[in-house]
């Protein structure tokens, strides 16, 4: 078996793995409304995160995008097909991570994520396909077109739904009240 292949193997692995756990955490497989959405773009409802995608999606690919540029140090030492499978290693352990009681508790105390019950197991493994798609654009396209995508995506969902991946960090780690009040807008 090649190398490649092995990764790619690994990652498949990896993906099912963490849909396993999930669904052993008492995460739900699909949304409880009963059907599946290709797209659910109302973040103040208790089906955000239980369709394919989402406004948090565009986070994922920059995860992917900054995965790529953090093990980009390591590129002499460490093979792309490893540093994908590291990539999507931390990123599933991060969406089996979000999942837990403690994370979803914490989202809904300092976010205004009031309605946010988990992620779908279905949403879970389509973010983590949205990384790897993040980490092969950043691979295969020039360094202008990734940092324009993570500032795009960025600025896009900030404008249209007040949240984007730094304020969701930053309200996760050190929560304040400022940006709640602006992020639950007029």
């Amino acid at each position: 078996m090649t190398r490649a292949r092995l990764a790619w193997l690994l990652v498949a692995l990896t993906v099912t793995l963490a849909g396993v756990l999930l669904l052993a955490m008492g995460r739900v497989p699909i949304c409880t409304c009963g059907y599946v959405k290709l797209w659910h773009g109302q973040t103040m409802s208790s089906e955000n995160s239980q369709h394919l995608t989402d406004w948090y999606t565009p986070s994922h690919v920059i995860h992917g995008i900054l995965f790529y540029a953090a093990l980009w140090p390591f590129a002499r030492r460490i093979a792309v097909d490893w540093r994908f499978v590291i990539a999507t290693f931390v990123e599933a352990a991060w969406e089996v991570i979000e999942n837990t009681d403690m994370v979803i508790d914490r989202y809904r105390a300092v976010t205004i994520s009031l309605d946010y019950y988990g992620d779908s197991v279905i949403n879970s493994v389509v973010d983590i396909l949205a990384m790897i798609g993040g980490f092969w654009l950043a691979r295969m396209a020039p360094i202008w077109v990734s940092v324009a995508v993570v500032i795009s995506f960025e600025a896009l969902t900030t404008w249209l739904i007040r949240d984007g991946l730094a304020l969701n960090i930053l309200m996760l780690l050190w929560p304040l009240d400022a940006v709640r009040d602006w992020q639950g807008g007029p």
